[in-house]
């Protein structure tokens, strides 16, 4: 008896000192939190000085319960202490995917970072950035953690700035911009894949054990295969107006790689940075490598509210004049290709006025002497109005188009080099291409070499002398329609840094545009939407979703793009491709900034005349697409239809797009579709817009109050004789 008296004493000792030693503990970790109006993203310093990432959610009313945090979950021993470490380093004690690996000046491979201090900045009355300082205990190597909050708009942006001061370089392994841990009990992931004109292809599936790494190895238009903007349901399937789900992006125009790594203890890890391949990135001493930002937000009300908090936070932090005004314009391109001069040139100014749009923009063709650019084969490079086509030069456009009082805008591919070229003669090792191996053509050119700072000079003086030449000029649309083969660079002495140090010289060349030019409206194309990411459009005021303008493919394109970009980006142009009436053609560009891709010689009086007044009638609604919040009502794969409405901010006018997007005998829409974001206490008075040549099913005189439609909801009577309907609202009371 005395025995267990005692085995139960010694029980009980040891029960008393682990409690403790647990008491110990959670007096020594510190919290750090950071938090929007909704969401809290909390850090712990650990005992030992690890910093691990243990919530991420919604915000809780009592700061003091955060520290409750850890001692809720009751998983197994991860053997390392360190599956939920906010930057995960390789090479001591660590056995899950890294956020960071190093190879030290003396060849050693080990990287341990220990918490040394955190500093808050306040930015503005709506933004704050936290900075945790980290440092190896041996080694001078230095990593900061950077989480700058958007209170109002729920995004959250994520980068590390590396740094070291030890006697050589040191080689950046892999280096990702943000280590983000996630509880749940399952994950399902929607991601994006496609290819030139099938861009934004939708792929959802629940992730298991193991990684699922979204990446890229291109160069330049990384997005061309797969884009580095994906939602994340957690412990349930992703929908529009229910659950939690994260949304987000790397703000990087490069290679990328986005990491899913569900760990053994079922937790989903994510590692989001630039693309290591083929960029083992050489660090010298002193030098600060800042990793390029992850913005993501939180919603826990499924994708809907995810895309508002990051379209109000696009708007407003990274689009240029993201809450101003758009032009509405007519390209030249599908009307003339390379096949004009100032003849049609002219006529087409006339054409831009008699449509009622704000500009026209010469597409490519424009330049090249010696090997003039009538063809995709030759010119890139030489940026010189080709005498031809143009013998007065585009001086004289542009007062011609002042002159009937529309503006002018140019295409250029400024990134890009043609074999036949006077510039590819002069300076062959401006190029990026393999010594002594076969050049290999994409679009019948080559990449220059961003990464050499006389490159990027070439590069920023063909913007400058087109603007310096030409006073008025209003309107650039920049393309780049090759990726990198062959990647090596004359410049680099390391050619690990290349793919990075190109991208980088592509935004020193933007930031000394923007520095100079800095309101001028610019169109981000890469061979259509081969380069969409925050990294580049913090550059410019939109973006060519792809080169498919099929009206129908182009649905489902902008449907899926508007998840993470907002409508006054979206570049959606009425062309001659697809099989579709004009109607259905200007409805859908209607989704984003319109624009025309047509000869106005080919419509008829009567689709002329309905083309002007959809013009007048855009021009009407345009506020509400671009500025006001966007509620996806019917996902065209998933229903016979799509169907979105923009809504106002202070909910007095919204605007309902429909579309049939599955013909047969009997496609319609049996039920009414219920909206979103109205004022339930409010009457609106519904319209029927952009009728052409038949009269509205909705009656005329319909009004219905906020709570009705979004109860029960209002049918735009699609079929197959209405295949797309655009409905305005407007609140009477």
């Amino acid at each position: 008896m005395k025995k267990y008296t005692l085995l139960l004493v010694v029980v009980l000792f040891a029960e008393i000192v682990k409690g403790q030693q647990t008491q110990l503990m959670l007096k020594t970790m510190e919290n750090i939190v950071v938090e929007t109006k909704d969401l809290s993203l909390v850090l712990t310093v650990e005992e030992n000085k690890d910093v691990n990432m243990v919530y991420l959610g919604k915000k809780l009313q009592d700061p003091n319960e955060y520290r409750q945090l850890n001692g809720q979950y009751k998983q197994g021993h991860d053997y390392t202490n360190m599956y939920q470490s906010a930057y995960t380093a390789s090479g001591t004690r660590n056995l899950l995917e890294p956020a960071i690996s190093v190879e030290h000046a003396d060849g050693n491979q080990a990287l341990d970072l220990k918490f040394v201090g955190q500093e808050l900045k306040t930015i503005d009355n709506n933004r704050k950035e936290l900075i945790i300082k980290l440092k190896d205990e041996l080694y001078p190597f230095h990593v900061e953690l950077h989480y700058l909050s958007n209170f109002q708009e729920n995004v959250i942006e994520q980068w590390a700035v590396i740094k070291h001061n030890e006697k050589k370089n040191v080689k950046l392994i892999k280096y990702a911009s943000a280590n983000i841990n996630l509880k749940g009990e399952d994950y399902y992931l929607r991601s994006y894949h496609g290819d030139w004109i099938a861009e934004m292809q939708r792929e959802d599936e629940k992730l298991t054990h193991g990684i699922k790494t979204l990446d890229s190895k291109l160069g330049t238009r990384t997005n061309l295969f797969r884009s580095s903007y994906f939602a994340l349901g957690l412990n349930n399937r992703i929908t529009e107006n229910q659950g939690t789900v994260l949304l987000g992006g790397l703000e990087w125009s490069g290679n990328f790689r986005v990491d899913f790594e569900k760990d053994p203890q079922d937790n989903l890890r994510i590692m989001a940075g630039v693309n290591n391949y083929a960029s083992h990135y050489s660090l010298a001493a002193g030098t600060a490598f800042v990793t390029p930002k992850f913005s993501f937000t939180v919603s826990t009300n499924g994708l809907g509210e995810g895309s508002r908090n990051l379209h109000d936070w696009a708007r407003k932090q990274r689009l240029i004049d993201g809450y101003g005004e758009r032009y509405t314009l007519l390209n030249n391109w599908e009307s003339t290709y390379f096949n004009f001069d100032e003849q049609k040139i002219s006529h087409l100014l006339d054409n831009t006025k008699k449509l009622g749009v704000d500009l026209f923009l010469l597409d490519d063709g424009w330049f090249g002497n010696k090997y003039p650019r009538n063809a995709d084969t030759s010119a890139l490079g030489d940026w010189e109005e080709n005498k031809s086509k143009l013998p007065n030069g585009l001086l004289s456009i542009v007062k011609e188009a002042n002159k009937k009082d529309v503006k002018f805008g140019i295409w250029v591919e400024p990134e890009m080099v043609s074999p036949k070229s006077e510039l590819y003669e002069k300076k062959p090792q401006w190029v990026v291409k393999q010594p002594k191996r076969d050049e290999y053509y994409f679009r019948n050119q080559l990449v220059l070499d961003l990464s050499n700072p006389e490159v990027q000079d070439f590069v920023f003086n063909i913007l400058d002398n087109l603007f310096q030449k030409n006073p008025g000029l209003a309107y650039i649309k920049w393309d780049c329609n090759a990726v990198i083969y062959n990647a090596y660079s004359y410049f680099q002495k390391d050619q690990n840094n290349f793919y990075v140090d190109y991208t980088k010289g592509l935004y020193r060349v933007l930031d000394r545009f923007r520095e100079k030019y800095p309101t001028v409206p610019m169109m981000l194309c890469s061979g259509g939407g081969g380069r969409i990411d925050y990294g580049s459009l913090q550059y410019f005021t939109e973006y060519w979703p792809s080169d498919n303008t099929d009206p129908f493919d182009r649905i489902f394109m902008q449907y899926e793009n508007s998840l993470f970009f907002p409508s006054i980006a979206s570049v959606n142009h009425v062309t001659t491709f697809g099989k579709q009436d004009l109607k259905f053609k200007i409805d859908v560009a209607m989704m984003g900034k319109m624009g025309f891709d047509l000869n106005l010689e080919e419509l008829s009086a009567d689709e002329l005349s309905f083309a002007q007044q959809a013009v007048k009638t855009y021009d009407q609604y345009k506020h509400i697409i671009w500025h006001g919040d966007l509620f996806r009502l019917a996902d065209p794969r998933k229903d016979n239809h799509a169907s979105l409405a923009y809504v106002s901010k202070d909910k007095s006018q919204a605007l309902m797009l429909n579309y049939l997007v599955q013909y047969s005998q009997v496609s319609s829409t049996s039920a009414p579709i219920q909206w979103l974001g109205l004022d339930p206490n409010k009457k609106y008075k519904i319209q029927e817009i952009n009728l052409h040549g038949t009269n509205s099913w909705i009656p005329s005189e319909l009004i219905l109050s906020g709570d009705f439609l979004m109860k029960v909801g209002l049918n735009p009577i699609l079929n197959n004789n209405r295949k797309s309907v655009i409905l305005a609202l407007k609140a009477i009371n």
